[in-house]
């Protein structure tokens, strides 16, 4: 049974133009998917995340768990039919999750245990246990438990739980089973150029369906972070998907796809939308600014969303500064069409072999509003 199959269709440079095929259908990459924590995409219903232009998303494993529990979501027969979404959904492990509770949680060979962060109850995760609860969910991509270091780790802290990492990869592929979805494994190795060759090779060694950059994005310098991938993303197998996890900036994601990454996950364009910080296309635009007040502009004139086709920038601070519902779902909506129109562009950028003049393009427009980080 074919779990993922990714066929490539185009490059340009590193970049490249493709498909994942799933067991709920086809997806084009380069890839955003929305995350959906709780069983949704927040203040979205299904359907408009899907006209937004997202052919995948991703829910979360840690939180599924505690609320509402795994034998709710098989009593509807997964998550598909839980939250009414037709098309793959990739749920995380939970490990993240689990390793950011930091003193609540504690690694030993057989997984982890922890105080969850609801009422305190002790729980434990192994990785038979991660595949089994990702399996009630009826992911379509499901990812392997690992331990995400944190920031500026100590080296020998960083290879001990890497080369965990890759017996619990190998744990975790035995407890998949036969009507499980595809299994991802996951690279770690911090900052360290030399170990994140040596989990590249230990992880892809457990031939997986797809391969995941993990431990990014978690308070390291942007320039480090960048090398990290810069050096590590063209030793992936390339008949296999490489995925970048939690990072979604459209900065990084145009970087990012020049570097080869398929597939992006990120809270941010969701969290800083219900923060009242929206993406145009020459930077962020900070709703909440007095100036606002009586602007009749939209957001971005460029923009073709529902929020910039109907409604002024002036409307759209009166909701979030009085607190409205509707703020929350325009914001979102927009920063998701944003993004996910940022992704298609660079997927016909690529089939074009135009990847270096659209990311030249992209770049020159950017230019921060004053006082406001771009």
């Amino acid at each position: 049974m074919v779990r993922l199959e990714y066929v490539q269709e185009a490059v340009s440079g590193r970049a490249r133009r493709g498909r994942l095929l799933t067991r709920r259908g086809e997806v084009d990459t380069p890839a955003f998917m929305p995350v959906g924590t709780q069983a949704t995409v927040k203040s979205l219903l299904p359907e408009e995340v899907a006209e937004l232009g997202a052919q995948i998303i991703l829910g979360n494993t840690y939180h599924l768990l505690l609320r509402p529990g795994l034998e709710v979501v098989e009593a509807h027969g997964g998550l598909h039919g839980f939250m009414g979404w037709e098309g793959p959904i990739l749920t995380d492990s939970g490990g993240f999750q689990v390793f950011s509770l930091g003193a609540l949680r504690t690694v030993e060979e057989e997984g982890v245990s922890f105080r969850n962060h609801l009422d305190g109850g002790l729980m434990s995760l192994t990785p038979e246990l991660a595949v089994q609860a990702q399996e009630s969910l009826g992911s379509d991509i499901m990812m392997m438990l690992d331990e995400c270091p944190p920031a500026g780790a100590e080296r020998a802290y960083v290879e001990r739980a890497l080369e965990r990492d890759a017996r619990w990869a190998a744990r975790a592929k035995a407890a998949r089973t036969e009507s499980g979805g595809a299994l991802m494994g996951i690279v770690q190795g911090g900052v360290y150029p030399d170990l994140r060759v040596k989990s590249l090779e230990l992880i892809c060694g457990q031939e997986l369906d797809g391969y995941a950059l993990g431990g990014l994005s978690v308070g390291e310098p942007k320039e480090v972070m960048m090398e990290v991938i810069d050096q590590t993303v063209p030793q992936l197998p390339k008949e296999r998907p490489a995925y970048l996890m939690g990072v979604g900036t459209p900065e990084d994601l145009v970087a990012c796809v020049g570097l080869g990454v398929d597939m992006f996950d990120c809270v941010l364009p969701t969290r800083m939308a219900r923060n009242g910080t929206l993406f145009t296309s020459t930077g962020r635009l900070n709703i909440r600014n007095a100036r606002y007040a009586d602007d009749q502009a939209p957001v971005d004139a460029n923009c073709g969303c529902l929020a910039c086709r109907r409604f002024s920038r002036a409307y759209l601070r009166h909701l979030f500064m009085a607190r409205e519902l509707l703020a929350y779902r325009l914001n979102t909506i927009h920063n998701l069409y944003q993004v996910l129109g940022l992704m298609a562009g660079l997927r016909e950028a690529i089939a074009r072999d135009q990847y270096d003049a659209f990311a030249r393009d992209f770049w020159a427009q950017r230019a921060p509003e004053p006082g406001e980080e771009n």
